[in-house]
């Protein structure tokens, strides 16, 4: 049967992106941004976009660590850094966001172009350098706002403010504190993911090896907050590194990793013309695909239960998400796919992962012990 959500994406293919893609990328996601947050507002257009994009299948929600996903598909961090679409974003079949990154002071972000589209490789070049108006002003907004609808849930990633005060490693440390604390102690947020891995910031990534790690976490750790707390990782380290990165998140007894970040390796597009022959950004969407989910396999296989698993990277399509959950992943999260398979795409990942529920008798991504679906490793 031809749904409203079949004609939605469309529409969406057909004419909304194309007549989207002609404008600077960045317009269009202010425009998003300001759009998704008047029709957030209003329980009658939250009603119709419900109406028409939401899952409205047999339960795939999920508890994980003491939180209860309604799905588990969740908005990635980097499109919502400033937490207005909180009453929006539950009526498009996600389970929750990662709002962010946000960090002690504000960011204006690097220069323009920040955002560029690579349509034939089916991605997108990042290099916005953490826009955003800062800790005090998130935990302000989402106070107003209130408790959200039951099942969603908002995490939120802090990252070191983009700029040469908090470029040293104790000032790194002092301001990734700032905003934990603060976000902590103001009650705000269901989950804090410490983003160590942004590519695009002053300084580099100061915090992606061990020696650096591990006075970071180890003050985090005597911050003590009651909330799970997740380490986003790169997703350019070879396996040796990225393992010594994870036995440092493991002994300092932190929840969980996101896995990953942004792909730093330009030779990874379909279409490498598509990019600059320098580097001035990270890749979005399909040229993370498949080194994400290797790293959520190796991480699985070599951790077992120890880590929640947060997978994101590149996930275009349902068999995009079910192959991260076989993987070892417990949630999903995306941005880039929402951007060329519109908003509909959540809710079609969630019939697919019922579907396949259905099929074997239990979720994907929920392997028997020593079953681990892990692919070819590199």
């Amino acid at each position: 049967m031809f749904t409203l959500r079949d004609a939605s994406r469309v529409l969406y293919r057909r004419a909304l992106r194309p007549l989207l893609f002609r404008f600077d990328p960045e317009r269009v996601h202010d425009v998003f941004i300001a759009a998704g947050a008047e029709l957030g507002r209003h329980a009658a257009t939250r009603h119709v976009l419900s109406g028409v994009f939401d899952y409205h299948g047999p339960d795939v929600s999920r508890v994980v660590d003491g939180l209860r996903y309604r799905t588990p598909l969740l908005l990635a961090a980097g499109f919502d850094y400033n937490g207005q679409l909180t009453q929006v974003l539950p009526s498009l079949g996600l389970g929750g966001a990662e709002l962010g990154s946000v960090t002690a002071r504000p960011c204006g972000g690097n220069p323009r172009p920040r955002l560029t589209r690579l349509p034939r490789s089916r991605s997108i070049l990042v290099n916005k350098g953490l826009r955003n108006q800062g800790v005090d002003a998130l935990i302000t907004r989402l106070s107003r706002l209130g408790p959200g609808r039951p099942g969603f849930v908002t995490g939120i990633s802090i990252a070191r403010t983009n700029d040469a005060r908090a470029a040293s490693l104790e000032a790194g440390i002092a301001d990734y504190l700032y905003s934990f604390v603060r976000l902590s102690d103001a009650n705000v947020g269901d989950y804090y993911t410490l983003n160590i891995s942004c590519p695009n910031a002053f300084g580099g990534e100061r915090f992606t090896e061990p020696r650096t790690l591990e006075p970071l976490l180890a003050a985090v750790a005597g911050a003590r907050s009651a909330k799970p707390v997740y380490v986003k990782l790169p997703i350019n380290l070879p396996w040796d590194q990225l393992s010594a990165l994870l036995a440092v998140i493991d002994r300092h007894r932190l929840d969980g990793v996101v896995i990953g970040n942004l792909n730093k390796q330009y030779d990874a597009l379909l279409h490498r013309e598509e990019a600059p022959l320098g580097y001035c950004g990270g890749l979005s969407g399909q040229p993370c695909a498949e080194l994400s989910t290797r790293l959520i396999a190796r991480t699985r296989q070599a951790y077992g239960s120890r880590f929640t698993i947060l997978g994101t990277g590149g996930i275009m399509s349902p068999a995009g998400a079910l192959d991260k959950l076989a993987a070892g992943a417990d949630l999903l999260q995306l941005i880039t796919g929402l951007i060329f398979e519109g908003p509909s795409l959540p809710s079609c990942i969630c019939d697919a992962i019922a579907r396949q529920r259905e099929l074997v008798g239990r979720e994907p991504g929920r392997a028997p012990a020593g079953r681990l679906p892990v692919p070819a490793a590199s």
